[in-house]
């Protein structure tokens, strides 16, 4: 997943302060314990301190080898020391222990406008089996159909809130509007009812556990179609009229925006710094290659993610899998786009 210009360790250090790492390396490397380790996992998240710097301790490399079974055939981290997450790199029991106690609200939002409301009872029913069990998630589904959307039932704690858009001509305008929605649902009432958001693809299905293991401030998950790709090769907006202009020799990953997400207030700034710049280029009369995704992974080169998520968290079902990928967790559905679309 590194770009090809970065000369990266396969276990380069976390971003903790190096006394703690270490104590607790020697400490754990002598009990090697996983009970205890969880134990004390709990003790320490109660106490008034940053939990998502312990959060990173736990799910960087440096300390999976004493509760996970390392990963070395794939980086899991990134140049600036976050976390990439990949099977074998978390424990969904230690994270449950942290965030559970918590009691956070998750909302999750998703776009089934025109054709595309066929895809919401899959994603809502693969949802309800995979994504964010145990945790109170609110889905908030725009749709220009609300009519058409299906019963699905919700477990504990889940809910469904119906937002009727407007029917839009060309499929480029529903991307262009994404950000401007979500930036006034946030402002008109997630900011202060919840604690994480993810905007979400529609068309889409989950196939594996999506849990607290993608939960951070600002989290991004690496395209399927460009994850073993040089970043010349990326499809960022290479026009400098743009604001999402990214020159060649620059990027990080190039990032999906079909997932959008982490903690509600910084999700806030990125969608509102996409909406100022995408109004710009709109009275500049520039339209940026993938809309709205450009913009993304422009804010994004400037506003490193605090975790990335692999491509097991972004793929496709028109591809085989990947021998990196342990397990596919969520996926694009195959679909002919010239039915679906409405231009």
């Amino acid at each position: 997943l590194a770009p090809p210009s970065y000369v990266l360790p396969p276990r380069a250090p976390c971003l903790v302060p190096l006394a703690v790492s270490v104590a607790l390396l020697v400490y754990f490397s002598a009990v090697r314990s996983s009970i205890l380790l969880s134990s004390v996992f709990v003790v320490y998240a109660a106490f008034p301190v940053n939990v998502q710097l312990f959060i990173h301790l736990f799910s960087c490399p440096v300390f999976s080898m004493h509760v996970l079974v390392v990963r070395t055939d794939v980086v899991t981290v990134t140049p600036w020391l976050a976390p990439i997450v990949w099977e074998g790199t978390f424990d969904t029991n230690i994270l449950d222990a942290i965030y559970k106690p918590q009691n956070i609200t998750v909302a999750t939002t998703v776009f089934a406008m025109g054709k595309y409301i066929q895809f919401l009872k899959d994603f809502l029913e693969t949802a309800e089996k995979y994504y964010m069990v145990g945790y109170r998630v609110r889905y908030f589904i725009f749709t220009d159909s609300p009519e058409e959307v299906p019963v699905v039932p919700l477990g504990a704690d889940r809910s469904l809130t119906i937002i009727t858009a407007p029917s839009l001509n060309r499929w480029q305008d529903i991307s262009l509007g994404r950000m401007l929605r979500l930036e006034q649902l946030i402002e008109s009432q997630l900011a202060n009812e919840v604690e994480y958001i993810f905007s979400l693809d529609v068309d889409t299905k989950f196939h594996g556990h999506w849990g607290a293991e993608t939960l951070d401030s600002l989290v991004a998950a690496v395209h399927h179609s460009f994850y073993n790709y040089p970043r010349d090769q990326f499809t960022y907006e290479r026009r400098p009229k743009s604001q999402a202009y990214i020159p060649y020799g620059q990027g990080d990953y190039y990032y999906c925006a079909a997932m959008v997400g982490g903690q509600v207030e910084q999700v806030y700034k990125l969608v509102k710094t996409c909406r100022i710049q995408l109004n710009i280029d709109k009275a500049n009369s520039i339209e940026a290659v993938w809309q709205e995704e450009s913009h993304f992974n422009h804010y994004l080169l400037y506003n490193k993610p605090t975790k990335v998520l692999s491509p097991e968290y972004m793929w496709i079902d028109l591809y085989k899998q990947a021998s990196v990928l342990k397990v596919i967790r969520y996926s694009h559905v195959l679909k002919k786009n010239n039915e679906v679309r409405p231009n």
